[in-house]
């Protein structure tokens, strides 16, 4: 496969200059240009203070990216929060596809907490995501994903866990509160849209707490709703992300079928991490499971066997 060169904040600039009014740019200079994270393959663009820019490196994320295209169009009228339009697309080299898209005010959930009123966003944004019509998203092409064995997370956290505890960063013995009698319990939801990134990153969150948007559409598939809990979960803590998926209709099995997969989730990823592999920094990992395994109310009190799916 041919090796996608590398963009330059000179490359960047000669692509988006002839894309964009002198409203955004520096008249003779260009619009101004930074890449998004520093280090890394430089995929992604801050463009002026209104843009970004996004190039694929391979062709399968090429791919995804054209189709992340018309699935904005098609989830936009059912969701309760924004996310970006493009205003350019096109090549930017030998088949590797680009887009520019408008930017969304706010930050990240990252670095601002989401309020009561964002957790109903949040509900707005996972309802939407059941309304879309599953038809329509597979002529777009977008795959369908079978549901994850939550018994196999289980397993394979359980070993984790015990790495993480000679490392003294997690009690393994909290991965006990999850039997084998529990995850054969807590199966998966009929299939719905579901964007499955939700992490930080991805969520736009003002500062006054409101969900303004979602980023990073190029995962989304047909499969569990439990794996958009889940991202929640490590994204904004688990208490939020559990009372965001009621307000959106979903019973204590979903709730907590998506708890356990983000807790299950964490632990492997950071175990992977301080092994040296993954692409995440370790103080994001952490971060990620101290939400997920914050205490919620549900677990408590809720009795699944009693649970209607």
């Amino acid at each position: 496969m041919t090796q996608a060169p590398t963009p330059t904040a000179d490359t960047v600039r000669q692509l988006v200059r002839s894309l964009l009014k002198n409203g955004d740019s520096k008249r003779g200079a260009g619009p101004e240009v930074q890449p998004v994270a520093e280090g890394g393959t430089h995929s992604t663009w801050w463009v002026g203070s209104r843009h970004v820019l996004r190039l694929a490196q391979d062709r399968d994320t090429a791919v995804r990216r054209r189709r992340e295209l018309r699935l904005r169009d098609l989830v936009r009228p059912h969701l309760g929060v924004a996310v970006p339009v493009s205003v350019a697309q096109g090549d930017w080299s030998g088949g590797l596809a680009y887009t520019l898209d408008t930017r969304l005010s706010g930050g990240t959930a990252e670095e601002h907490e989401v309020s009561a009123v964002g957790e109903a966003d949040l509900a707005a944004l996972l309802t939407g995501l059941r309304e879309v019509p599953l038809r329509q998203a597979e002529t777009l092409g977008v795959p369908r994903l079978a549901p994850r064995s939550l018994e196999a997370l289980r397993t394979a956290a359980g070993r984790a866990a015990r790495h993480l505890g000679e490392a003294d960063e997690f009690v393994p013995a909290r991965l006990g509160q999850l039997s084998a009698a529990t995850a054969g319990q807590l199966v998966a939801s009929p299939p719905v849209l579901v964007h499955h990134g939700l992490t930080g990153e991805h969520l736009v969150v003002s500062a006054d707490g409101r969900v303004r948007g979602v980023l990073g559409w190029t995962d989304t598939a047909i499969g569990d709703p439990a794996e958009d809990i889940a991202g929640l979960a490590a994204a904004v803590g688990s208490p939020a992300a559990v009372r965001a998926a009621t307000l959106a209709g979903y019973g204590a099995r979903p709730c907590l079928r998506g708890l356990w997969l983000a807790r299950c989730d964490t632990v492997v990823h950071l175990s992977e991490g301080l092994q040296g592999r993954g692409d995440a920094p370790l103080p994001v990992l952490r971060d990620r499971l101290r939400r997920s395994w914050e205490p919620i109310l549900l677990e408590r009190v809720t009795d699944i066997r009693d649970e209607d799916a």
